[in-house]
């Protein structure tokens, strides 16, 4: 079990503290974001110490104790070493949240949710109104974030493959793994003014022999649902593990999408054209029946 150095009251400074850094570092000024990350206990959804944090150069390491307080950094901590997945950098989820403009009441598909921590953010964000579904393939984190998140009647959490969800109409989508295409219900399943946000990304060549197969070129995207279209725009870089299940595609896609990413250019993006015909020579990318353009919706 974790241990205590500070007092209930101590921890609540320290987790207020750890906050205003976060969304400080994310560049953001959410005051509802801030309020989140200062009222949910990172701890839950960290699984039993001794805790493990990623290293900058790779691989990880672990920490000198088991102190609550060590959970309030903006570090990776691994959740599965073995299959790379880690409960992800607070600030870069402040960004990625910020993003998805979160409105109280709004229903929420949390695709590759872990252990929980992020939809227990999402489930502070959208309040007692609104409903989260916390999606998770992977049986021993689903069970884990099934535990964590007992305490919050306005989040559900499903063990399926994420490829499936939401399997109703959602006010938005936060994904937490890389993609190298959107998922059907991602696109179809979004509300008219519902907003996706996701990584996409292609797996590197070479996997490591412990850890997943993470990104090698990776990009966080905003996609927004309008009535002539979605409109898209590039968020910033980020890298995540891998998606697996449904959501893994040919290697002609992988091709295509890896040389898009060495054209650059991503930056430039403002439209997701889905399932019509796209304008040749006003795409970053082309894929099986989506693109990705500069043209605005």
């Amino acid at each position: 079990m974790p241990t205590a150095m500070f007092t209930a009251d101590e921890l609540a400074v320290i987790r207020r503290a750890y906050a205003h850094q976060v969304v400080a570092t994310a560049a953001t000024t959410n005051p509802r974001i801030e309020a989140a990350f200062a009222t949910v206990p990172r701890e839950k959804f960290l699984g039993a110490p001794p805790w493990q944090i990623a290293n900058l150069g790779g691989g990880y390491r672990p920490l000198p104790s088991s102190d609550l307080v060590l959970a309030y950094q903006d570090v990776l901590f691994a959740l599965q070493s073995d299959k790379g997945v880690n409960n992800g950098s607070p600030s870069l989820h402040a960004r990625l949240l910020a993003e998805l403009d979160i409105q109280i009441g709004d229903r929420i598909a949390h695709i590759g949710a872990g252990t929980g921590y992020y939809s227990a953010i999402l489930s502070e964000l959208v309040g007692a109104s609104g409903h989260v579904y916390a999606v998770e393939m992977d049986p021993d984190l689903a069970a884990h974030a099934q535990a964590a998140l007992a305490d919050r009647a306005n989040v559900s959490v499903v063990n399926a493959d994420g490829s499936q969800w939401p399997q109703q109409e959602v006010d938005a989508i936060y994904v937490n793994f890389a993609v190298a295409r959107p998922a059907e219900p991602w696109i179809e399943r979004l509300r008219p003014g519902g907003r996706l946000v996701l990584p996409l990304g292609v797996p590197r060549q070479d996997r490591p022999p412990k850890g997943g197969r993470h990104a090698s070129h990776g990009a966080a995207l905003r996609i927004e649902r309008g009535e002539g279209g979605f409109a898209a725009r590039w968020i910033g870089t980020a890298y995540f593990v891998c998606a697996n299940g449904g959501l893994t595609i040919d290697d002609n896609e992988i091709d295509a999408l890896t040389a898009a990413f060495r054209r650059g250019g991503i930056e430039f993006v403002k439209s997701l054209i889905w399932k019509t015909e796209p304008r040749i020579g006003r795409c970053w990318h082309i894929g099986d029946q989506w693109a990705l353009c500069y043209d605005d919706v």
